[in-house]
């Protein structure tokens, strides 16, 4: 039990840094899990700016006797970063390159730098950091030495500890070393001086300059064979006879610090060196096979051949993805339902040689009758086949039920040459126990990610856990295997380590732990001296939220709490914005743990736990979820599916219940009968703006430098009175045109011209008989007032469809609001009605495309001319629909030049942009602000969104098309 510390020693220690502290129920919460099964409340979490600041917090430390437990993404498989002292959270500020060496080829970072970011900045020079991680590109190289990160291409460049030359740490009494490679003299002469590190060296030398200690180290030691091992502390990589016996080579303390888990003391600053980049003509050569035994048998063939990495992926991430609205297309190349396939990337100097490598390959596997079908993969569609890769371990979250792949025995390596034999034995032993696994990852370097499905919900699941890793303990053992290959043994794996190795070497862990950490304040009790493994597992208490019903059914979860649960730390949504997309933009902008979907998730799951009824009333809660736009982002680009979105509107309607809503909430929820009540003065408004503009944003609450809200002079009920419905002659489909709560009042012009155009290409159109969307409700949580229109909107357009209609909506989240939160609010007849109106629903550019491609929208009926466009997406498009039918409707004029700006979210999401202005204004300058500013004058910008369209106007004075506009403006008629 760590002490407690009183608000004014953490006020005094937060002074005297150059970061922060964040002592906060909230941050306590959400920094009590990473991507492990494990959940404890830290005391409380510190930022520090610098190597001064991590001093400070050392000394605190050791006056207050608490552990300090260093921090970057928090992506851990073992609960490294999970415990109850100090976090130490070196992602906020200490994230910074600080030196590149091109001669030399070495680079000097700070912790909280970002794997792939850092070889962004390399790339022009040619050179790279070669050890990656699944999570690369969010994975941080503090977190990369403390567990020594491997990654795929391990067989090929090695791992992180064969890269790390130096490392600036801070000490047990705040003092800083300097770590790097030291030949007898040097060694002696540390060994002789009066520096803490002194001390520390002396120790070692007690117990490495034994014949009697190495010997114990290199026998009881995983295989020398297995290049994954990452079993207690690597003091087999420090233990050379010829250096302590004869005096010769030399001794890098980096090689123990590699893989330490930041149990012996602090990185501040780390030397890393680099390799040119791989030859330029890349591929990735895709081999299926209907029996995952024969996989492994190829691997020990294939990996003769030294490709760059061999992966396996099995039939359960290929059926997840293949289910995934965001990965189905990454799982293409795919043909049917192989029960494993192997991933091998290859390198040469050209194409032919590429080509002649993926040949000599599949001829040494038909020879032993292994590999049904086969594919070489290059350019982009291998971007795709690494994203399927990479997302593995979220999409394995989408496996239906609550039974779920556990990381529990994840990380076992063992020689290739024993791969088969172990992964047999390993499933034998599961098959006793009634449980499947699932199998993926390292297959060239002996090490798969083994997941057995466990529900841990139930009492009998956590026994099965702990079951699972006491006999797969042994087996690893048995094959003289490492228990973890990479992901470290923290507090999942310390308990074994005795188990594993013996005594007299666990003996030996103990003594280097107490070298370096005589007061047991560096990440205490990972490694040795671990809790029981399956203490503090965050599925121990009460794991079914009985609380008021739900208005949302999470029917894909079952219920709210398991839809919270998707969640399993991986930390996908802490990607900036140089790795693209667009989940999470509030993370993107702050660099926040709180503003991530994750930090959301953590908070409501552990909030609908512990406290049922109140849990949507906690002011924390609220607070995390207050920059949440609702992009949907994390809806498909989080493997895990986690529709925050939905979540955030819940909680909203939850707190509504036993409270009283804002006036602000209110006025936003009931935009449409607003507007109705504005319309008849819009002229009268207008007239006195430049008076009352200032004044009427005052009121409102909104920006000064917010564009209002007002209504157009004509709404488009108006215009359309003189408008009767169009019914063409023709063989074409009936166009119900959504005019949403949006194009009714403040943007009619494109709703007119959506019209005319439909009109002019010869479809019979009809206005659907629904008002509004409701999203508008969704979005401030009142959804009492959401299913009573839903229920009214979807009872009115099934009276309308029939199989020839299609409802076409012009702003996207309107329209798909039909095919997304209205499919889960209904039950037996209605939920029927609503998934048929949900069919026939389409966005203006999903109609225009698919007509394009059945041949009833020629290019003949539209300009010869050129234009260059450049498109904004909308957030709704890229999580539910695709961008993919803006670019086809927009390439129907045959010299039209269209190009999406790669841009995220906007950051205005509706009213969130007139709520939190800066924090909005900050997200449009990401990406997509400056890239506007860099679009020539003559260059059409095209936005299908409204709200998109109106902050592209406020954050750089350009005007943005929706896609109707241009293609109405484009028609030879016109």
């Amino acid at each position: 039990m760590e002490k407690a510390i009183s608000k004014k020693e953490w006020a005094l220690l937060s002074d005297s840094l150059a970061g922060y502290i964040a002592d906060d129920q909230l941050h306590r919460i959400i920094y009590s899990n990473d991507a492990s099964a494990y959940e404890e409340l830290p005391l409380a979490v510190v930022f520090p700016a610098n190597v001064e600041d991590v001093q400070q917090v050392v000394r605190f430390a050791i006056k207050n006797d608490i552990g300090l437990i260093p921090r970057t993404a928090g992506t851990s498989l073992a609960g490294q970063v999970v415990g109850s002292g100090l976090v130490v959270d070196f992602s906020k500020f200490m994230n910074n390159i600080l030196e590149i060496n091109e001669k030399e080829k070495w680079v000097l970072v700070e912790p909280g730098v970002i794997r792939d970011e850092l070889n962004m900045e390399l790339m022009p020079l040619g050179l790279q950091f070669a050890p990656e991680t699944s999570t690369s590109n969010r994975a941080m190289i503090g977190g990369m030495v403390g567990n020594n990160s491997c990654g795929a291409n391990s067989i090929y460049y090695g791992t992180t500890r064969d890269h790390l030359l130096e490392i600036e740490v801070v000490l047990y009494d705040a003092s800083v070393a300097h770590l790097r490679s030291e030949n007898k003299s040097a060694y002696e002469a540390i060994l002789s001086s009066d520096l803490t590190l002194s001390k520390t060296y002396l120790s070692l030398k007690k117990i490495l300059s034994k014949k009697s200690s190495r010997e114990t180290i290199s026998q009881n030691s995983p295989k020398k064979e297995i290049q994954r091992r990452n079993t207690g502390y690597a003091l087999e990589a420090i233990a050379d006879d010829s250096f302590f016996d004869l005096g010769h080579g030399s001794i890098n303390m980096c090689n123990l610090m590699a893989g330490s888990e930041g149990t012996l003391a602090l990185g501040t600053k780390y030397k890393l060196n680099l390799v040119p980049l791989p030859p330029e003509y890349g591929g990735l050569l895709c081999i299926q096979f209907n029996n995952l035994y024969k996989s492994l048998e190829a691997t020990q063939i294939l990996a003769v051949h030294q490709p760059y990495a061999i992966e396996l992926i099995d039939h359960y991430i290929i059926d997840a993805a293949k289910g995934h609205g965001g990965f189905a297309e990454y799982a293409s190349f795919i043909t049917g339902y192989p029960e494993a396939l192997l991933i091998v990337q290859l390198f040469e100097n050209n194409a032919d040689e590429l080509t002649e490598k993926a040949r000599l390959l599949e001829t040494a596997l038909k020879k032993k009758d292994l590999g049904e079908e086969t594919i070489l993969l290059t350019g982009n569609e291998t971007e795709k086949v690494w994203k399927l890769r990479k997302a593995g371990l979220g999409l394995l979250s989408n496996i239906p039920g609550a039974a779920k792949p556990q990381p529990v025995v994840e990380d076992t390596a063992v020689a290739l040459d024993d791969l088969p034999k172990y992964i047999k034995e390993f499933n034998e032993v599961l098959e006793r126990m009634n449980l499947n696994s699932v199998h993926y990852a390292h297959a060239g370097a002996g090490e798969l990610h083994l997941r057995p499905i466990i529900d841990m919900t139930t009492s009998e699941g956590r026994a099965k856990f702990r079951s699972v890793a006491q006999a797969v303990s042994r087996l690893v053992r048995k094959y003289n295997g490492s228990l973890s290959g990479e992901h470290g043994d923290g507090r999942l794996r310390g308990e074994f380590l005795r188990e594993q190795v013996g005594d007299e070497l666990y003996n030996l862990f103990l003594d280097v732990k107490k070298a370096w950490d005589p007061m047991n304040i560096f990440n205490p009790g990972k490694i040795v001296d671990a809790p029981a493994m399956d203490k503090n597992l965050r599925y121990q208490h009460k794991n079914r939220y009985e609380g008021s019903e739900t208005l949302f059914r999470y029917r894909d979860s079952g219920g709210i709490l398991n839809a919270v649960e998707r969640c399993n730390g991986s930390g996908d949504c802490r990607k900036t914005k140089l790795s693209g997309g667009t989940m999470c933009p509030s993370f993107m902008a702050t660099r926040n743990e709180k503003d991530s979907t994750r930090a959301r998730a953590n908070a409501l799951r552990q909030l609908l736990k512990f406290n049922q009824e109140k849990a949507f009333t906690k002011p924390e809660l609220h607070e995390t979820l207050s920059l949440c736009l609702s992009c949907k982002a994390c809806k498909s680009e989080c493997p895990s599916q986690v529709d925050m979105a939905k979540l955030k509107s819940e909680v909203l309607y939850q707190y509504g219940r036993s409270f009283n809503r804002s006036s602000k909430d209110k006025r936003v929820a009931h935009f449409y009968r607003n507007m109705q009540n504005a319309y008849p003065f819009t002229k009268l408004i207008k007239s006195a703006l430049p008076l009352l503009e200032p004044l009427l944003k005052t009121k409102l609450n909104i920006p000064q430098q917010r564009t209002l809200p007002l209504p157009d002079n004509q709404r488009f009920t108006s215009w359309k009175r003189d408008k009767l419905p169009t019914d063409n002659p023709t063989q074409k489909r009936r166009v119900l045109l959504f005019v949403d709560e949006f194009h009714e009042f403040t943007e009619t012009d494109t709703a007119k011209k959506a019209w005319k155009l439909f009109e002019k290409l010869g479809y019979s159109i009809t206005r659907a008989d629904v008002a509004e969307s409701g999203r508008t409700y969704i979005s401030k949580g009142f959804l009492d007032n959401f299913k009573s229109l839903a229920t009214e909107n979807i009872n009115r357009l099934y009276a309308q469809i029939t199989p020839n209609t299609a409802i076409v909506g012009l702003e996207p989240s309107a329209i798909i609001t039909f095919r997304d939160e209205y499919l889960d609010i209904f039950e037996g007849a209605q939920q029927q009605k609503a998934e048929e109106v949900a069919k026939s629903c389409y966005t203006f550019e999903e109609f225009i495309a698919e007509e394009h491609h059945a041949g009833r929208i020629t290019s003949d009926r539209f300009t010869s001319e050129s234009m260059s466009i450049r498109f904004h997406g909308h957030c709704y498009q890229k999580a539910i629909s695709s961008t993919s039918h803006t670019q086809t409707a927009l390439n129907i004029p045959v010299n039209y030049r269209i190009e999406e700006i790669p841009s995220g979210c906007c950051g205005m999401a509706g009213s969130f942009g007139y709520e939190h202005f800066d924090i909005s204004m900050k997200i449009g300058e990401l990406v997509l602000f400056p890239a506007v500013r860099r679009i020539p004058g003559e260059v059409k910008l095209c936005a299908p969104g409204t709200s998109c369209r109106q902050q592209i106007s406020d954050g750089t004075g350009r005007i943005a098309l929706h896609p109707a506009v241009i293609l109405f403006n484009a028609l030879k008629s016109n």
